[in-house]
């Protein structure tokens, strides 16, 4: 392998200087590359007629992740080496007029146009006021198959692919079967192509739909759910109990609220935005944008859908820190 061809060191100063490219290019984007050499005194480093401000250095090192004070100086000199390269590298590309290039010219413009726009709703979340123990406890116990009537699932699944006839027959029958085998036979009689597995899942990695349905019922029976191609079907082999605590979820559900809360700030910020806003669609998207509008005014009004899996509505990975010990 390529990589077999560098010692250790030199595989960290290649990654970090990947990554260093990136983000020094997006402040060039946004207009931070002279000046933030003009305003600051303090020069890191002078490569050829460029310079390397220490608010470079320490701007890559605030976004290194549980960096410990005791390693800031060993990081940021291999971060300075970094953007000594890259630097290099600019200055290669700039000489090679790649910074006029149409390509680059528009990569640099929508990095410049997302950065702004994440500054923006950063700014508007900021505002999201933190959940309180009410807002918690309410959570906690408005999703009892999440945390208090929490039951680890050992399923024997089926993707079933079905037209519209087939789903509402195999529906019926289904419910009636009483083991995966006997599903498994009547699909292959029918000629009705599916993939089948057993798996052990907990709640937060199933969908929340299916979620409800399997708290309803115990082992030994179905649920059966359709989809565009078809229908899921599980038979519950086995629900061991695995209740959480509200303390022990405390931290996953009050992190999850917050970034909720920041969530529909965003939108309705968003959303007023367009309101005030003069929007005029143009050409072959005149004609889209007016199909769209005309459909979305037909269609009934209807409640909004709920999360597409447990983890949308609670972080899975959040969840099992916050449950350490727990799984």
């Amino acid at each position: 392998m390529t990589l077999s061809l560098f010692s250790h060191t030199a595989r960290m100063r290649t990654s970090l200087v990947l990554g260093v490219i990136a983000t020094a290019s997006l402040l060039a984007a946004c207009g931070g590359g002279d000046g933030d050499k003009k305003g600051s005194s303090q020069v890191a480093a002078k490569v050829n007629s460029g310079e390397i401000s220490v608010h470079q250095v320490n701007f890559v090192l605030q976004r290194q992740q549980g960096l410990k004070p005791e390693q800031a100086q060993a990081v940021s000199r291999r971060v300075l080496e970094g953007l000594v390269d890259q630097e290099l590298a600019v200055q290669q590309a700039v000489e090679q007029k790649l910074d006029r290039d149409p390509r680059i010219v528009s990569t640099i413009e929508a990095a410049r146009r997302d950065i702004l726009a994440r500054a923006y709703a950063d700014r508007v979340a900021d505002a999201a006021a933190a959940p309180t123990a009410e807002d918690i406890k309410a959570y906690y116990d408005s999703k009892p198959a999440l945390f208090s009537k929490r039951r680890i699932y050992g399923l024997q699944e089926f993707n079933i692919e079905a037209n519209a006839d087939q789903k509402a027959a195999l529906k019926t029958k289904i419910s009636s079967l009483r083991s995966a085998e006997e599903l498994a036979g009547a699909l292959k009689a029918a000629n009705i192509r599916f993939v089948a597995r057993s798996v052990s899942q907990a709640p937060e990695n199933i969908p929340m739909g299916f979620l409800d349905e399997l708290a309803k019922i115990g082992e030994g029976q179905w649920v059966v759910v359709a989809t565009p191609t078809g229908l899921n079907a599980a038979l519950v082999a086995s629900a061991k109990s695995a209740p959480v605590t509200e303390e022990a979820a405390k931290k996953a559900i009050e992190q999850f609220l917050l970034s909720d809360r920041k969530r529909k700030l965003v939108a309705d910020s968003i959303k007023q935005l367009r309101g005030s806003a003069k929007i005029e669609y143009v050409g072959q998207f005149a004609t889209a944008a007016s199909a769209a509008g005309d459909a979305a005014a037909e269609a009934p009004t209807v409640a909004p859908t709920p999360p597409a899996s447990a983890s949308d509505a609670l972080d899975a990975t959040a969840l099992q820190k916050g449950l350490s010990g727990l799984k």
